[in-house]
């Protein structure tokens, strides 16, 4: 292995067809954690030849045989886990508990994905005709092309491969650009596994590279998790292909219904989860608070009260809270978004969006640092700060009168539908809530956070249109045949159709 790290195409490490490089760095302190070769559409089409060439053979072994690879995988990710949430916390700046959380999930999915491989499959359908079997098969759809995001750079890649690899298909994987060290470590325990030549594929790079993917006509299957602006193109891209498939996750902009019969206690501790765990930097958090006018007041004051002091630091340190941002384009990003909200007029409240230097951790002034921002604004206003998503710690409190009705309108009134909570201790709310919200993800006295691996996790509207994980990525890179099955020496058809031949003899 070169000191400059290499793509893993058709079973060989290779430099690829361009020069340029790429380096991943510590958004904590800016150290550089490595130097990656920077993949072009050649690599990429390479890749998917190699993906396309062993998919036969991988198709025709058993599901549990498929799965003993990932077995090895999963082991692998338990007994490092200490070491890869150190590496997770380190290259995308999440705090040290959610850093070894994500390789936890990434465990579970495997476990779960392979694990699925022995549980029956299938539908058997009754069929109207006695002497037939009916029944639903699944099969590969080929090669799968998965392209993942930075903030959860062990968890959702294996989201998106687990259950692939198991189903039969085969894969082409570009891991984000800001996380490509967590990438080269995933390639690695492939390898280990002796997963077959072609059947994982790995190129890093850029956007380039994940067009290029897209673009291929031999990708049956696109599975994407990112940013609702490449999300769309993707599946309008996708679209224009009658053979292809998109499931695509992408972002939000989350809300936190808190009722006049709401916990306060519990309120102000989701609603401080839902918001600033990760930096806000989750595709489900937080960035609106709709609060009951009966509860606002004391609501607001613990809010704040907290927003104002959330530890910001160090995330290897365990008394960290908020870790950085994860680059400076990021950090320009959710100044804007600030910077915008007071000047669409809103009542700030919290401003942390420049840290103090005492609160910035000694040694990591290169750090991409900020901190709460939080205000007040007209629920029916029509501004940009409250309907467009930031993906930091950008938080607006929402006062409404009203019953749970007005508050769910207000909740739906945004153009995403990815997650959301309500906090209420009367279940007919809860209820209501959990009728009517439109989400793909929702909890009931909860943060606005979670991702048990044997959920489905995606959402509705400009959210998503697929979901690319546990169970319902089944869905997205298999097909199924409705197979019926004649026991009879005789032909006898349904609902009535007669099954005579008849000549002009006759």
């Amino acid at each position: 292995m070169s000191d400059t790290y290499q793509h893993y195409v058709d079973g060989e490490w290779i430099e690829g067809a361009g020069d340029e490089t790429f380096e991943s760095d510590n958004p904590a302190n800016g150290e550089t954690l490595g130097t990656f070769h920077r993949g072009t559409p050649a690599d990429v089409e390479r890749a998917v030849a190699g993906a396309d060439e062993a998919e036969a053979e991988w198709r025709a072994m058993s599901r549990i045989d498929r799965a003993e690879f990932l077995w090895d995988v999963y082991h692998e990710l338990r007994d490092r886990h200490e070491e890869l949430g150190e590496v997770v916390t380190k290259e995308c700046g999440k705090e040290i508990s959610e850093g070894k959380a994500d390789v936890t999930e990434a465990w579970h999915m495997v476990e779960w994905a392979a694990g699925d491989a022995r549980h029956p499959k299938g539908d058997i359908v009754p069929s109207e005709i006695p002497e037939k079997d009916a029944y639903m098969r699944r099969k590969p759809r080929g090669v799968a092309g998965c392209i993942t995001p930075w903030n959860f750079p062990v968890a959702i890649p294996f989201w998106h491969m687990a259950v692939t690899l198991v189903e039969g298909n085969t894969v082409v994987w570009k891991p984000a650009e800001q996380t490509p060290w967590c990438g080269q470590i995933i390639a690695e325990m492939m390898v280990d596994a002796g997963i077959p030549d072609g059947v994982f594929n790995m190129v890093q790079g850029f956007g380039d590279a994940g067009a290029a993917i897209v673009e291929d006509d031999r990708v049956d299957t696109v599975l994407f998790t990112g940013s609702a602006e490449v999300g769309h193109e993707i599946a309008q891209k996708c679209a224009e292909d009658p053979g292809k498939r998109a499931a695509c996750e992408m972002g939000g902009k989350n809300g936190v219904v808190i009722t006049e019969k709401a916990d306060l206690d519990i309120a102000v501790h989701a609603a401080v989860m839902s918001s600033f765990k990760t930096t806000g930097q989750r595709c489900v958090s937080s960035e609106r608070l709709i609060v009951h006018t009966d509860v606002y007041d004391e609501f607001k004051e613990r809010f704040i009260d907290v927003a104002e002091d959330v530890a910001v630091g160090d995330p290897l340190d365990e008394d960290t809270f908020m870790g950085p941002l994860i680059e400076e384009q990021h950090v320009e990003k959710v100044t804007k978004y600030n910077e915008l909200a007071r000047t669409e007029g809103v009542n700030v409240l919290v401003d942390r969006t420049e840290l103090d230097d005492d609160e910035i951790p000694e040694g990591h002034e290169e750090g991409h640092w900020v901190g709460p921002f939080v205000y007040e604004a007209d629920p029916d206003a029509d501004l940009r700060c409250t309907q467009e998503e930031v993906f930091g710690p950008h938080v607006a409190l929402l006062e409404y009168e009203g019953d749970i009705e007005r508050a769910v309108e207000l909740h739906n009134d945004t153009n995403y539908g990815l997650a959301g909570a309500v906090i209420s201790e009367d279940y007919r709310q809860i209820n209501y809530y959990r009728d009517n919200a439109e989400v793909g993800l929702a909890y009931g006295n909860l943060p606005c956070i979670g991702a048990e691996v044997q959920l489905p996790f995606g959402g509705v509207k400009k959210s998503g249109n697929g979901y690319p994980s546990a169970r319902e990525v089944i869905e997205a890179v298999t097909e199924r045949t409705a197979w019926t099955l004649n026991n009879d020496k005789d032909i006898t058809m349904a609902q009535g159709l007669s099954a005579d031949i008849k000549t002009r003899d006759e």
